[in-house]
Protein backbone atom coordinates (compact mmCIF):
# COMPACT_ATOMS: atom_id res chain seq x y z
CA UNK A 1 0.00 0.00 0.00
CA UNK A 2 1.09 3.40 -0.53
CA UNK A 3 2.45 5.01 2.24
CA UNK A 4 -0.60 7.21 3.82
CA UNK A 5 -2.97 5.73 1.80
CA UNK A 6 -6.37 4.88 3.57
CA UNK A 7 -7.37 1.67 2.11
CA UNK A 8 -10.84 1.27 0.53
CA UNK A 9 -13.44 0.71 3.24
CA UNK A 10 -14.84 -3.05 3.44
CA UNK A 11 -18.34 -3.45 2.22
CA UNK A 12 -20.98 -6.18 1.34
CA UNK A 13 -20.05 -8.48 -1.64
CA UNK A 14 -16.25 -10.39 -2.62
CA UNK A 15 -14.74 -8.96 -5.49
CA UNK A 16 -15.25 -10.94 -8.71
CA UNK A 17 -13.05 -11.73 -11.74
CA UNK A 18 -13.75 -8.95 -14.42
CA UNK A 19 -14.64 -11.45 -16.97
CA UNK A 20 -16.87 -10.19 -19.64
CA UNK A 21 -17.58 -9.40 -23.32
CA UNK A 22 -18.25 -5.87 -23.30
CA UNK A 23 -16.21 -5.04 -20.19
CA UNK A 24 -12.73 -3.83 -20.89
CA UNK A 25 -10.63 -5.15 -17.85
CA UNK A 26 -9.22 -7.78 -19.91
CA UNK A 27 -8.13 -5.77 -22.93
CA UNK A 28 -6.78 -3.44 -20.62
CA UNK A 29 -2.74 -2.84 -20.73
CA UNK A 30 -2.54 -2.66 -16.56
CA UNK A 31 -4.21 -6.63 -16.74
CA UNK A 32 -7.42 -5.89 -15.87
CA UNK A 33 -7.06 -2.92 -13.66
CA UNK A 34 -8.84 -0.04 -15.08
CA UNK A 35 -11.21 2.45 -14.22
CA UNK A 36 -14.45 2.59 -16.63
CA UNK A 37 -16.49 5.46 -16.67
CA UNK A 38 -20.67 4.02 -16.73
CA UNK A 39 -23.75 6.05 -17.89
CA UNK A 40 -26.88 5.13 -15.98
CA UNK A 41 -30.36 5.39 -16.37
CA UNK A 42 -31.72 9.49 -16.20
CA UNK A 43 -34.93 7.88 -14.78
CA UNK A 44 -36.03 4.54 -16.64
CA UNK A 45 -34.30 1.81 -15.70
CA UNK A 46 -34.59 -0.12 -18.45
CA UNK A 47 -32.23 2.45 -19.90
CA UNK A 48 -29.60 1.02 -18.61
CA UNK A 49 -27.72 -0.76 -21.59
CA UNK A 50 -26.27 -4.59 -21.73
CA UNK A 51 -22.74 -3.37 -22.05
CA UNK A 52 -23.15 -1.02 -19.14
CA UNK A 53 -24.91 -4.55 -17.20
CA UNK A 54 -21.52 -6.80 -18.32
CA UNK A 55 -19.25 -3.76 -17.11
CA UNK A 56 -20.90 -3.50 -13.86
CA UNK A 57 -21.07 -7.32 -13.33
CA UNK A 58 -17.48 -7.91 -13.94
CA UNK A 59 -16.23 -4.60 -11.89
CA UNK A 60 -14.53 -5.56 -8.65
CA UNK A 61 -15.49 -2.14 -6.93
CA UNK A 62 -18.03 0.20 -8.19
CA UNK A 63 -17.39 3.83 -6.79
CA UNK A 64 -20.95 5.52 -6.77
CA UNK A 65 -22.19 8.68 -5.29
CA UNK A 66 -25.29 6.74 -3.45
CA UNK A 67 -24.88 3.06 -2.86
CA UNK A 68 -28.11 2.62 -1.55
CA UNK A 69 -29.54 3.84 -4.62
CA UNK A 70 -26.70 2.09 -7.09
CA UNK A 71 -27.34 -1.14 -5.28
CA UNK A 72 -31.45 -0.54 -6.16
CA UNK A 73 -30.18 -0.30 -9.87
CA UNK A 74 -27.79 -3.47 -9.34
CA UNK A 75 -30.74 -5.50 -8.13
CA UNK A 76 -32.91 -4.20 -10.61
CA UNK A 77 -30.01 -5.66 -13.73
CA UNK A 78 -29.83 -8.77 -11.73
CA UNK A 79 -26.44 -8.38 -10.53
CA UNK A 80 -25.42 -8.85 -6.23
CA UNK A 81 -22.47 -9.41 -3.92
CA UNK A 82 -20.18 -6.25 -5.36
CA UNK A 83 -18.15 -4.32 -3.40
CA UNK A 84 -19.56 -0.31 -3.52
CA UNK A 85 -17.75 2.80 -2.22
CA UNK A 86 -18.85 6.21 -2.20
CA UNK A 87 -17.71 8.66 -3.92
CA UNK A 88 -19.34 12.48 -4.01
CA UNK A 89 -18.28 16.21 -4.26
CA UNK A 90 -17.63 16.04 -0.47
CA UNK A 91 -15.21 12.78 -0.69
CA UNK A 92 -13.91 12.75 -3.84
CA UNK A 93 -10.37 13.97 -2.83
CA UNK A 94 -9.90 11.57 -0.19
CA UNK A 95 -11.01 9.14 -1.85
CA UNK A 96 -9.76 9.00 -5.39
CA UNK A 97 -5.90 7.65 -4.08
CA UNK A 98 -7.85 4.62 -2.61
CA UNK A 99 -9.86 3.71 -6.14
CA UNK A 100 -5.58 4.18 -7.51
CA UNK A 101 -4.69 1.91 -4.78
CA UNK A 102 -7.24 -0.74 -5.80
CA UNK A 103 -6.59 -0.01 -9.08
CA UNK A 104 -2.95 -0.54 -7.81
CA UNK A 105 -3.88 -4.23 -6.97
CA UNK A 106 -5.28 -5.37 -10.04
CA UNK A 107 -8.58 -4.46 -9.90
CA UNK A 108 -11.24 -3.60 -12.16
CA UNK A 109 -12.89 0.11 -11.09
CA UNK A 110 -16.58 1.09 -12.60
CA UNK A 111 -17.60 4.89 -11.91
CA UNK A 112 -21.57 5.64 -12.05
CA UNK A 113 -23.92 8.77 -10.36
CA UNK A 114 -26.70 8.57 -9.04
CA UNK A 115 -27.90 9.23 -13.00
CA UNK A 116 -26.49 10.05 -16.45
CA UNK A 117 -22.93 10.19 -17.20
CA UNK A 118 -20.31 10.44 -14.54
CA UNK A 119 -18.37 13.94 -14.06
CA UNK A 120 -21.35 16.17 -15.97
CA UNK A 121 -22.53 18.00 -13.39
CA UNK A 122 -21.60 14.99 -10.82
CA UNK A 123 -18.44 14.13 -9.28
CA UNK A 124 -15.88 12.04 -11.43
CA UNK A 125 -14.20 14.45 -13.29
CA UNK A 126 -11.11 14.93 -10.42
CA UNK A 127 -10.52 10.68 -9.79
CA UNK A 128 -10.65 10.33 -13.99
CA UNK A 129 -7.74 13.01 -13.99
CA UNK A 130 -6.23 11.29 -11.26
CA UNK A 131 -6.21 8.26 -12.32
CA UNK A 132 -5.23 8.67 -15.67
CA UNK A 133 -2.16 11.05 -14.64
CA UNK A 134 -1.46 7.93 -12.45
CA UNK A 135 -0.51 5.88 -15.98
CA UNK A 136 -4.00 3.63 -16.28
CA UNK A 137 -6.82 3.40 -18.55
CA UNK A 138 -9.77 5.13 -18.61
CA UNK A 139 -12.77 3.84 -20.78
CA UNK A 140 -16.10 5.13 -21.22
CA UNK A 141 -19.38 2.81 -21.84
CA UNK A 142 -21.55 5.78 -23.14
CA UNK A 143 -25.35 6.11 -22.42
CA UNK A 144 -28.15 8.21 -20.63
CA UNK A 145 -27.53 11.87 -20.69
CA UNK A 146 -30.06 14.50 -19.32
CA UNK A 147 -27.89 16.79 -21.49
CA UNK A 148 -28.06 15.90 -24.89
CA UNK A 149 -31.56 14.39 -24.01
CA UNK A 150 -33.31 17.63 -23.58
CA UNK A 151 -31.44 19.21 -26.44
CA UNK A 152 -33.22 15.95 -28.83
CA UNK A 153 -36.44 17.14 -27.58
CA UNK A 154 -35.92 20.66 -27.33
CA UNK A 155 -37.09 21.90 -30.70
CA UNK A 156 -34.36 24.69 -30.07
CA UNK A 157 -31.23 24.55 -32.68
CA UNK A 158 -28.42 23.27 -31.17
CA UNK A 159 -25.74 22.32 -34.07
CA UNK A 160 -23.72 24.61 -31.00
CA UNK A 161 -24.62 24.74 -27.16
CA UNK A 162 -22.69 25.61 -24.38
CA UNK A 163 -23.30 23.51 -21.54
CA UNK A 164 -23.69 25.68 -18.17
CA UNK A 165 -24.33 23.10 -15.53
CA UNK A 166 -25.71 24.75 -12.62
CA UNK A 167 -26.33 28.46 -12.27
CA UNK A 168 -24.78 30.43 -8.83
CA UNK A 169 -27.80 30.43 -6.29
CA UNK A 170 -27.06 33.76 -5.36
CA UNK A 171 -29.48 36.22 -7.75
CA UNK A 172 -26.91 38.74 -8.68
CA UNK A 173 -24.49 36.18 -9.91
CA UNK A 174 -26.77 34.03 -11.88
CA UNK A 175 -28.16 37.34 -12.94
CA UNK A 176 -24.73 38.16 -14.24
CA UNK A 177 -24.07 35.05 -15.82
CA UNK A 178 -27.00 35.10 -17.67
CA UNK A 179 -26.25 38.51 -19.40
CA UNK A 180 -23.65 37.00 -20.74
CA UNK A 181 -25.01 34.05 -22.28
CA UNK A 182 -27.83 36.37 -23.48
CA UNK A 183 -25.30 37.61 -26.68
CA UNK A 184 -24.17 34.44 -27.19
CA UNK A 185 -25.22 32.77 -30.43
CA UNK A 186 -25.10 28.77 -29.14
CA UNK A 187 -27.99 27.99 -27.67
CA UNK A 188 -27.70 27.63 -23.64
CA UNK A 189 -28.00 24.64 -21.36
CA UNK A 190 -28.92 24.90 -17.40
CA UNK A 191 -29.38 22.75 -14.87
CA UNK A 192 -31.47 24.11 -12.24
CA UNK A 193 -33.50 22.47 -9.06
CA UNK A 194 -37.36 22.41 -9.08
CA UNK A 195 -37.15 24.93 -6.02
CA UNK A 196 -35.49 27.71 -8.41
CA UNK A 197 -36.59 27.03 -11.44
CA UNK A 198 -39.30 30.04 -11.29
CA UNK A 199 -37.06 32.33 -10.09
CA UNK A 200 -34.47 31.62 -12.57
CA UNK A 201 -37.11 31.93 -15.57
CA UNK A 202 -37.54 34.84 -14.29
CA UNK A 203 -34.13 36.09 -15.01
CA UNK A 204 -34.02 34.41 -18.16
CA UNK A 205 -37.08 36.23 -19.75
CA UNK A 206 -35.22 39.41 -18.39
CA UNK A 207 -31.68 38.78 -19.26
CA UNK A 208 -32.56 37.38 -22.74
CA UNK A 209 -35.76 39.28 -23.26
CA UNK A 210 -39.31 38.23 -23.26
CA UNK A 211 -39.66 36.27 -26.76
CA UNK A 212 -36.48 34.20 -26.52
CA UNK A 213 -37.40 30.49 -27.13
CA UNK A 214 -36.72 28.40 -24.56
CA UNK A 215 -37.86 24.91 -23.39
CA UNK A 216 -37.63 23.17 -20.19
CA UNK A 217 -37.11 19.31 -19.51
CA UNK A 218 -38.51 17.98 -16.50
CA UNK A 219 -38.42 14.27 -14.99
CA UNK A 220 -37.32 13.10 -18.22
CA UNK A 221 -38.03 9.40 -19.29
CA UNK A 222 -39.95 8.78 -15.88
CA UNK A 223 -43.64 8.20 -16.19
CA UNK A 224 -44.28 12.02 -15.81
CA UNK A 225 -42.29 13.36 -17.99
CA UNK A 226 -42.73 16.69 -18.42
CA UNK A 227 -41.53 19.11 -21.27
CA UNK A 228 -43.05 22.77 -22.30
CA UNK A 229 -41.77 25.17 -24.90
CA UNK A 230 -42.54 28.43 -25.73
CA UNK A 231 -41.09 32.18 -25.48
CA UNK A 232 -39.47 33.22 -22.37
CA UNK A 233 -42.69 35.04 -20.74
CA UNK A 234 -44.64 31.80 -21.57
CA UNK A 235 -42.50 29.46 -20.03
CA UNK A 236 -42.09 31.08 -16.97
CA UNK A 237 -46.29 31.40 -16.66
CA UNK A 238 -46.48 27.43 -17.26
CA UNK A 239 -43.64 27.08 -14.46
CA UNK A 240 -45.45 29.18 -11.96
CA UNK A 241 -48.77 27.26 -13.15
CA UNK A 242 -47.12 24.06 -12.53
CA UNK A 243 -45.38 25.36 -9.18
CA UNK A 244 -48.88 26.72 -7.61
CA UNK A 245 -50.16 23.01 -8.72
CA UNK A 246 -47.26 21.62 -6.85
CA UNK A 247 -46.10 19.69 -9.77
CA UNK A 248 -42.33 21.31 -9.64
CA UNK A 249 -40.61 18.21 -8.96
CA UNK A 250 -37.46 16.37 -10.28
CA UNK A 251 -34.37 18.33 -11.43
CA UNK A 252 -34.91 20.68 -14.50
CA UNK A 253 -32.93 21.07 -17.67
CA UNK A 254 -33.25 24.59 -18.99
CA UNK A 255 -32.37 25.18 -23.52
CA UNK A 256 -32.53 28.43 -24.47
CA UNK A 257 -32.17 30.03 -28.28
CA UNK A 258 -28.91 31.24 -28.86
CA UNK A 259 -29.04 34.91 -30.13
CA UNK A 260 -29.77 34.35 -33.67
CA UNK A 261 -30.04 38.23 -34.31
CA UNK A 262 -26.03 38.23 -34.11
CA UNK A 263 -24.40 37.52 -37.09
CA UNK A 264 -20.46 36.48 -37.90
CA UNK A 265 -18.80 33.44 -38.62
CA UNK A 266 -19.26 30.14 -37.43
CA UNK A 267 -15.39 30.57 -35.61
CA UNK A 268 -16.45 33.30 -33.57
CA UNK A 269 -14.90 32.48 -30.28
CA UNK A 270 -18.54 31.95 -28.99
Amino acid sequence: MTPGTTPLPETNGPASAATNDAGSAQDSPNGGANLVVVATPIGNLNDLSPRAVATLAGSDVIACEDTRRTRRLLTHAGISGKRLVSLFAANEQTRTPQIIEALAHGNQVALVSDAGTPGISDPGCMLVDAVASAGFTVSVVPGPSALTASLAVSGIPHDRFCFEGFLPRKGSRRRSRLRLLSADKRASVIFEAPSRLVGTLEDISAAFGPTRRVTVARELTKTFEDVWRGEASEVLDQARDRADAGLLRGECVIVIAGDRRRRGSDNDPV
